[in-house]
């Protein structure tokens, strides 16, 4: 795996991370009871923090990181695998 490819499958997993730990333990300001003028009920509330999320991201996205890298780079899982309509040839020995 290149650097390149490296960088590139972190940012996809750490954005896929993000995506799944965004709505995680948010707290409407209709819920908190602090409802803002102006602003939808649903809106998060001020607890909410951004960089707390990113953190977590992350840490998660780091540790998903090392896992699958090692998985490509041991060669558990190849290009070949994906290739559904047979187009890559097999390479033998």
């Amino acid at each position: 795996m290149s650097i390149v490819s490296g960088i590139v499958l972190f940012a996809v997993i750490w954005f896929m991370v993000l995506f799944i730990i965004l709505p995680i333990r948010v707290q409407s300001q209709a819920e908190a009871g602090e409802k803002v003028a102006g602003t939808p009920a649903g809106a998060p509330s001020s607890a909410f923090s951004m960089k707390r999320k990113f953190v977590t991201t992350t840490w998660i996205a780091a540790i998903a990181f090392v896992v699958i890298a090692s998985v490509i780079i041991w060669g558990g899982i190849s290009v070949e695998d994906f290739d559904v309509f047979n187009r890559m040839e097999r390479r033998e020995g």
